[in-house]
């Protein structure tokens, strides 16, 4: 069923990412950065988890984003999100948003400790990571959200990455928090809508946005969004919410097109052989089916 038809609200008109901030054009961060901020408006704080999103926002003392910001280490996102969660109760100032804003690089590898704390703890935050498959502000290495046969500068072909991504979703929903849920720029109002329910809940969100990279993925930057919504319908990429780390709910039922389509316009997949394409489609063909077991499983807890 395709829950996104389902949605009313609208997308909001103000901006809260103001041109002229220094991301490359056609940037897949600073889409889903955009949209986050027009989900949740002038009550956010934002932390800037040290990144790509890092020089987007600007030198100080100047900025790009309207709503207060905090750059921190890499390490570091966690626990500064709950730190401010805490001295904002300390002084009973209620209704803020505070979002730490993450790469994969400061989600997936280097920040993942603290994050579990935070999570484990269920501190009340909400907490982002803009994956761009790869540490790109730092020159295109691999992280562990890089993908199975892809090229980097430190998994140059030949020697391609040969382990898969790290299933980051079902690494937060096992700590049983009251939210996660996966978005991409190529349907704002899917998630924008998602921001705005995750805004409602208290206690630990996790958004796990896909934001493709013209720069480290090798295409050209008016692809950026084709290739956001070729990462859904191939089911690279499927969106779905995790509700208290139980159930599943699928959001939309992707056209199921083949994998070489989402592959073919990224310079990074081009050493890929047709035995290495076919690979790729069992393994999204199986982790597909995989979720909506878990789904069907689950939908009426």
């Amino acid at each position: 069923m395709d829950r996104t038809a389902e949605m009313n609200s609208t997308i909001p008109r103000e901006e809260w990412l103001y041109s002229g901030h220094a991301a490359c054009a056609g940037c897949g961060a600073a889409q889903a950065l955009r949209l986050v901020l027009k989900g949740l408006g002038k009550r956010t704080m934002l932390v800037i988890v040290a990144s790509c999103s890092t020089p987007i926002a600007g030198n100080f003392p100047f900025s790009a984003i309207k709503v207060p910001v905090m750059h921190i280490a890499f390490e570091a996102g966690g626990a500064t999100g709950s730190g401010i969660r805490a001295a904002l109760e300390k002084k009973g100032i209620e209704g803020v948003n505070v979002v730490v804003w993450a790469g994969d690089g400061g989600t997936f590898d280097i920040g993942l400790q603290s994050l579990s704390g935070a999570a484990e703890r269920n501190e009340d935050i909400i907490y982002v990571c803009y994956d761009n498959e790869a540490y790109m502000n730092t020159g295109i290495q691999r992280s562990s959200a890089t993908p199975w046969g892809c090229w980097t500068t430190t998994t140059p072909a030949p020697g391609m990455k040969t382990l898969p991504k790290k299933d980051i979703m079902s690494i937060m929903a096992s700590h049983r928090i009251p939210y996660a849920a996966t978005a991409t720029p190529a349907y704002p109002q899917d998630l924008i809508d998602k921001v705005k329910k995750a805004a409602k809940l208290k206690g630990t969100r996790f958004f796990h946005i896909l934001a493709p990279c013209p720069t480290g993925w090798r295409f050209p930057s008016e692809l950026t969004v084709k290739l956001s919504r070729l990462a859904v319908e191939t089911n690279v990429f499927p969106l779905y919410e995790v509700i208290d780390g139980e159930r599943t709910i699928i959001n939309r039922t992707p056209k199921g097109s083949p994998v070489r389509e989402y592959l073919a316009p990224q310079g990074r997949f081009s050493h890929l052989s047709a035995g290495d394409i076919d690979t790729i489609q069992r393994n999204i063909d199986r982790n597909w089916e995989r979720l909506k077991e878990k789904a069907e499983n689950t939908q009426h807890s």
